[in-house]
Parts: C-alpha cells; structure tokens; sequence
C-alpha cells in the first residue's frame, strides 16, 4: 500500500500530499498515522490553552495571564477585561455578584477556544472569570489571546467574550444602592431568540423588560426596592 504524508491546511482542514516513504506510521495505516498527528495537535492546542473559574472572593491577577500567553513567536496580545461600573441607568451599582455552574462553564470555555482556533491563526489564549462579590472598579472576567499577527488576535478575542456572555453558564447580580437585581446579557437574549427556544443552558427565571437603547445588558428585572422603617 503506497504511504503517504498528511500536511495540516492552514484552514485547519486534513488533505492528503505526495507520497512520503521516510514516515514509519503511514507503511502501516494512513488512519493511524493522521489519528496520531491530530491528537498530537489538539494536545498542543490544549497545552496552550488555559481556562479558569476561581474560588468565590478571590481577584484576578492580570499579570499571570498575559506572561502565559505572551511568546516569542507571537507579534500581537489582545485583552479584554471586565470589570464592575459604579452606574447602571441612574442607579448607583455597590458590586456584582457572580454564580457559575463550574463543570459546565470549564467545558463550553474550553468549547469556545477550539472554535476560535479554528476561524483565527493564534498562539495561546487565557480565559478566567472569578465568582462571589466583585467590588466596583475589580475585574470579573479577563481574556488574553496572542497571535502572530494583531488581526487574528483582536477578532478572536472579541469573539471569546462575546460567546462566553452568550453560552456559558455564569449568573451575574447586581446590587445597587437601593435593591438588587439578576442580569441576562444581550448576547445571551440574542442566542436565544435566534434558537426560538430556551436551548438547555441553566439559567435563573427573571421577569425582564426590554429598554430602548442598545446596551451590554439588554433586558434587566424590576428591581424590588429597598424600604427603610423607623420606629418612635
């Protein structure tokens, strides 16, 4: 049977090339040598993807998570980092608050970061978001993406947060000055009309209402406010 040699396309497609008599696992089966090479890839993918829920309360180090991604092979870092404002539609935002269904999340983060190697040329991507109460000003959720060239890294970055805020199974609460409330993101209502139905994500039930202007957080709950009592 004539060996031959399976090159990786660069868009990310397997395609069969001239023979190659020098590779030992072709001679005895073209399968077992393309099973090889492509767990081998997705091995080094994996090992060069870092992905993260942290404990309740504890903050995210910036720091950690650029020097993981940065290379000398790699020309462009793209970040994001979230972090909590102090206003919301005239109310004064105290913090968030974070819940996350933790095997879930880990498995659709990791999900996510195959699909973005898969439409973009990058080196290493970092994806964490942190649980319990964020404080205002702190950082919720950081992603850093590095890539040969700035275009593949700012796309896909960009694509990372948006389809974590869409998919992933994390539950945001804000807590103003003067009630609280749990917030559905756009992206989130957005794949969910799209799909016409709720399509398996957990999800706390919220009675929304939709504002007229566009915004990260489209829908938001009546917020239940707060009543002080005094006694003579």
């Amino acid at each position: 049977m004539r060996s031959q040699r399976l090159i990786w396309g660069k868009s990310r497609q397997w395609a069969l090339s001239q023979p190659s008599p020098d590779c030992d696992h072709c001679r005895g089966s073209v399968n077992s040598c393309a099973e090889q090479v492509l767990r081998k890839t997705a091995m080094n993918s994996e090992e060069r993807t870092l992905v993260e829920i942290l404990d309740e309360n504890k903050k995210i180090d910036l720091a950690k998570y650029i020097n993981y991604v940065s290379a000398p092979a790699a020309g462009a870092i793209a970040t994001f980092s979230g972090t909590t404002r102090d206003t919301f539609e005239g109310k004064t935002v105290v913090e968030l608050r974070y819940e996350a269904y933790v095997p879930m999340a880990i498995r659709n983060l990791k999900s996510i970061c195959h699909s973005a190697r898969s439409s973009w040329d990058l080196h290493s991507i970092a994806v964490v978001h942190c649980l319990g109460t964020v404080p205002v000003g702190e950082t919720s959720v950081f992603i850093a993406v590095s890539a040969t060239h700035r275009a593949d890294a700012l796309d896909a970055c960009k694509f990372l947060i948006d389809e974590l805020k869409a998919s992933v199974p994390i539950w945001k609460k804000e807590v103003y000055s003067n009630g609280e409330v749990w917030k559905e993101n756009t992206e989130f209502l957005e794949r969910k009309s799209e799909l016409g139905k709720n399509d398996g994500f957990c999800r706390r039930k919220v009675e929304t209402e939709a504002p007229d202007r566009k915004g990260c957080c489209k829908a938001k709950v009546k917020v239940e406010e707060a009543v002080h009592t005094s006694t003579s």
